[in-house]
């Protein structure tokens, strides 16, 4: 855990937050529109992360969200024998890109396709969520003072608060997410699912829904918080959560009775 932690602590003090607000025009580049957004911070820091686990945990091969889009093969690789860790350098980069401190680092630790331990850091105010598979989840500050973490018991669905990605969907389901929302206290999204997962976690929001594509560098720390804090995490349709998985609708709630109904109205997006 602290050989993860010193390697994104050291990549977000030297190549994230010199680049937060600082970004040149040729510091910015699109990936697959003009919301898929990658910056020089997540290339440096995914290359320091890479280099410093290389000597501290040589046993670990290190795969990032960025590597993955120079080389989709190696999306594959994720879920493979031995063990991997899985970084998103900078999640949350449209906010990044545009000045918004709404933005994360994530890192994850998987063995033989099997997540134990999950990493959901705050470059910012140099905070984290921590949790080892079988352990709590944990919010922790810069100065070490450590609290336990447990979900939201909120049951009523005019005080629910859910994040969802409307603008991932298709045009049809975009208007079905709409629609289902309205049931709900309030539906957004933080465009960063470090801060969402950290928020549910931490016993502030009742759900959070992903989809259509399940990156597990963006949901498998998430999900492994929520889940040793009480929550709940599966596909729509019921399969359990899985790293491997490309594609589905994945539902992550407070109780079993939230992920029923949030599920349930939520069903149109599973096409």
């Amino acid at each position: 855990m602290d050989v993860v932690l010193q390697a994104v602590r050291a990549a977000a003090k030297a190549a994230v937050l010199p680049r937060f607000r600082s970004l040149g025009a040729g510091d910015v580049a699109q990936k697959t529109d003009f919301a898929d957004l990658v910056t020089v911070a997540d290339t440096e820091a995914e290359a320091m992360i890479v280099a410093s686990l290389a000597q501290s945990w040589p046993e670990a091969r290190v795969l990032g969200e960025e590597g993955v889009a120079a080389d989709p093969s190696l999306r594959a690789a994720m879920a493979g024998s031995g063990w991997q860790v899985i970084v998103d350098p900078v999640d949350g980069t449209w906010n990044f890109a545009k000045g918004i401190a709404t933005f994360g680092m994530i890192a994850v630790a998987v063995q033989d396709g099997v997540t134990r331990y999950g990493l959901l850091y705050d470059p910012l105010l140099d905070d984290w969520i921590e949790v080892t598979a079988g352990g709590p989840a944990r919010f922790v500050q810069s100065d070490g003072r450590a609290q336990v973490l447990a979900v939201s018991r909120v049951s009523d669905p005019a005080q629910m608060c859910g994040f969802i990605p409307v603008g991932l969907f298709a045009p049809d389901r975009k208007r079905a997410a709409v629609l289902a929302g309205l049931s709900y206290g309030r539906i957004t999204s933080l465009r960063c699912s470090c801060h969402e997962y950290r928020l549910m976690a931490q016993g502030h929001v009742e759900f959070v829904i992903s989809g259509p594509e399940p990156h597990p560098w963006d949901h498998a720390a998430g999900v492994l918080a929520v889940q040793a804090a009480g929550g709940v995490a599966r596909f729509l349709g019921g399969a359990e959560y899985d790293l491997a998985r490309r594609a589905g609708v994945l539902v992550v709630a407070n109780s079993e009775a939230t992920w029923s109904r949030v599920a349930r109205d939520y069903a149109a997006l599973a096409g």
